[in-house]
């Protein structure tokens, strides 16, 4: 059982509870306030398909020294309530994203958008509905298209949930040899074993096919404020071909290229977001 406590900085307020989005989907939220509240905007936190907490272990206990955040877990990861019938599409979990920012007392531009992976795709898709606009977004590694073998849509298509044990193994073998640079960063293979572990095969089977759908390009000119774009360009998975297609389409961008998922999962940055919010919101106390 973790101690959310240690997912912080010291003397963090920490609150854990479920938000009721709409009729059979409850979302939990984690809520970190420093214990010093500085004038800086708050994050707003999406993290990555099917993504652990432990991932953002250190990121979260160093963005909480001064900033107030609150970590969200999107519909498909295993904590969510939801009805059977419900969705999982990236345009359903935008949808919560905007319902959930309409439902919290945040002024317009109070608060920064900070997601990874599906996350950051999540938010490039909400950006349009949000009726608060953020001063700004932090998009790490985002998605631009969610490619998947014909053959692993068909074995998806008809695999039956309760048998997730029998085909895990082979995602994960599919994952080493194929998607991931095991050499140059082998902690972010550990780090989806872990999350495929922990998933709920009856939300994993309709995300997934829902998600192989998607793609993110219709969406990036309309992005309208100050976007910070982190990439890791030596990590396979997250196609740096399709980041650098992804960096001219978005009208207000800073791109900063951290190498590796191990570094864009680590304090580094942190402080490469505090030295963006620096550059547009000078009056922070960041």
């Amino acid at each position: 059982m973790r101690n959310i406590s240690d997912y912080c900085a010291k003397g963090t307020i920490v609150h854990e509870r479920m938000e009721r989005i709409a009729e059979g989907i409850e979302l939990r939220v984690l809520s970190f306030t420093p214990p010093v509240v500085h004038q800086n905007p708050l994050i707003v936190f999406v993290a990555g398909w099917i993504t652990q907490i432990d991932a953002w272990k250190s990121v979260l206990q160093e963005m909480t020294k001064d900033f107030t955040v609150l970590y969200v877990e999107t519909r498909e990861k295993i904590s969510s309530r939801m009805d059977a019938g419900a969705e999982y599409s990236i345009e359903a979990i935008g949808t919560d994203i905007v319902r959930l920012i309409e439902q919290w007392d945040i002024p317009p531009r109070g608060y920064v958008l900070v997601g990874s992976s599906l996350g950051a795709t999540v938010i490039v898709e909400s950006f349009h509905a949000l009726t608060k606009p953020p001063a700004a977004l932090v998009l790490i590694s985002p998605n631009a298209v969610f490619r998947l073998p014909m053959i692993w849509k068909v074995i998806i298509v008809f695999f039956y949930p309760p048998f997730y044990v029998l085909i895990k193994p082979f995602v994960k073998w599919y994952l080493k040899y194929f998607r991931l640079d095991t050499e140059a960063d082998e902690a972010q293979y550990k780090k989806y074993c872990a999350a495929l572990d922990a998933a709920d095969p009856w939300k994993l089977k309709k995300a997934v096919i829902a998600l192989s759908r998607y793609s993110i390009w219709h969406r990036l000119e309309s992005l309208s404020c100050p976007v910070l774009l982190v990439g890791a360009f030596k990590d396979l998975l997250h196609e740096p071909d399709n980041f650098h297609k992804i960096a001219p389409m978005i009208p207000q961008v800073s791109v900063v290229d951290l190498e590796t998922n191990a570094n864009t999962h680590s304090p580094l940055v942190v402080s490469e977001i505090r030295k963006y919010l620096k550059t547009i919101m000078p009056a922070s106390a960041l």
